[in-house]
């Protein structure tokens, strides 16, 4: 990575006039200043930031927080109200979905726009135009109108043209999230070429995989307002701490934050602590597992009753405590209580694990012989308890409840919660794993000496 500077902005601001009403917009015009009908809206507030040629830089923060906003003024869509912001190098930027297509237009018409408005000659987007179609791989609908277009499809082509520029510096705004697994792995291997050739990126995303899994360093952003800058892993739990506080907290936190950026270590080189997730800064990562009362999903859906109620999902450690703050390797008991409301014939019970992105990581359920009921009677209720051994890598994962039936010959859901419940897995010192499990044996790895053997003739 180069010293650099891609990118420097000194209390970089943007204020946006709020009228209440359109024809107030008017009246302001006609009233020369002796009126103000509007109120200011700080979408980006005194921000001070330098991203370094060949850096890969993440931006993470509530909805509203002006990440968005901060990388259209960097991209030269807006000017700032106030500040400096200096840009060296040539800016491609996926910040919306279709952002510069005519959608009345087909994709390749569309292609031959959004390259000469990136500032490619004609010449130079025929010599392209083969490698962009290859990577946007929408087939016939090149030859289609934009409008056409699914959201995927629309992806695709954005991005097969972001890239195909070039650029020094390649800002990406959550638009990778409506590809499918193929595209993103695409769009990823992608990003990390252009790292190795010393491009600069910026990534914005609510995924802290990817904030973590690519880049060098995170911005945090709230309320138009750069709250922390430093490791990605430092951020993320600082994020993390700030999303999930409650209301009352949410001001305290925000200080907390802020006052802890000049301390943040900005030194971009890593080392063995910063692999693997890590939890937040309230968690004591070496005390037993806890309950954390602000820890509790706002995505939570409970479908329709055919026959059974769900209540009271918790878990619980081998003591009975109630907990959602987990230590890894130690044995838990996913508990709810079940009552139903009409006779069910072989009913059986269930949960399973997913990441903060909907990944399904492991489930159990229960047998029919001895673990499951095979005749229940309307108006009983029972406690479900589900034994499982934690050994999920430091994150946070998301629970789901569920009872099923055999209901003409089919096996149905009576009653069904999703995201009934989220614990957070804390870490236990330096981690050396990736991913979500923890796969490793007491006999972790066996180094054999095989030259011999390699020496061989092949046949």
């Amino acid at each position: 990575m180069s010293s650099e500077i891609a990118i420097q902005a000194k209390g970089l601001s943007k204020c946006y006039s709020v009228f209440s009403q359109p024809q107030d917009r008017l009246k302001q015009m006609l009233s020369f200043g002796r009126r103000k009908l509007f109120r200011d809206v700080w979408a980006v507030r005194d921000v001070d930031l330098e991203v370094y040629r060949g850096e890969t830089l993440g931006i993470v923060g509530r909805n509203g927080s002006g990440k968005s906003t901060l990388l259209q003024l960097i991209a030269g869509i807006f000017e700032g109200t106030s500040g400096e912001l200096s840009v060296n190098g040539k800016v491609s930027a996926l910040l919306e979905l279709g952002a510069g297509f005519n959608t009345e237009f087909t994709g390749r018409e569309n292609v031959y726009l959004s390259s000469q408005i990136m500032g490619m000659s004609r010449s130079e987007i025929n010599k392209r135009f083969a490698s962009i179609e290859e990577f946007a791989n929408i087939g016939e609908f090149m030859d289609n109108p934009v409008k056409t277009y699914s959201s995927g499809m629309f992806a695709r082509l954005a991005f097969a043209v972001a890239v195909a520029i070039e650029p020094d510096i390649l800002i990406v705004d959550e638009i990778l999230s409506v590809g499918d697994e193929r595209f993103q792995r695409k769009c990823f291997a992608r990003i990390n070429e252009f790292k190795k050739s010393g491009a600069t990126v910026l990534i914005v995303s609510h995924g802290a995989t990817t904030i973590l899994e690519l880049c060098d360093r995170a911005l945090l952003m709230d309320k138009g307002e750069r709250l922390i800058l430093g490791r990605p892993k430092t951020v993320i739990a600082s994020y993390h701490k700030l999303l999930y506080s409650a209301a009352e907290r949410t001001e305290q936190v925000r200080a907390e934050i802020q006052s802890a950026d000049h301390r943040t270590d900005l030194s971009l080189s890593l080392d063995p602590d910063d692999v693997g997730y890590v939890a937040p800064e309230f968690i004591e990562s070496d005390t037993d597992s806890f309950y954390e009362p602000n820890l509790i999903p706002s995505t939570t859906t409970v479908y329709g009753s055919r026959g059974a109620i769900i209540e009271e999902v918790e878990i619980l450690d081998t003591a009975r405590n109630r907990v959602n703050v987990l230590t890894p390797g130690a044995e838990y008991i996913f508990r709810y209580r079940v009552r139903f409301t009409a006779d069910a014939v072989s009913v059986r019970f269930a949960m399973l694990v997913k990441t903060m992105t909907g990944i399904e990581l492991s489930s159990i359920r229960s047998h029919y012989d001895g673990e499951g009921l095979m005749f229940v009677e309307k108006g009983r209720c029972y406690g479900v308890e589900i034994h499982f051994r934690n050994e999920f890598l430091p994150g946070v994962y998301f629970t789901n409840a569920g009872v099923t039936a055999i209901e003409n010959s089919e096996e149905i859901f009576l009653h069904r919660i999703i995201d009934a419940g989220m614990f957070r897995v804390a870490p236990r010192g330096a981690t050396y794993l990736y991913g979500y499990l923890d796969i490793s044996t007491e006999k972790f790895c066996d180094i054999i000496d095989e030259s011999e053997v390699s020496d061989r003739p092949v046949n």
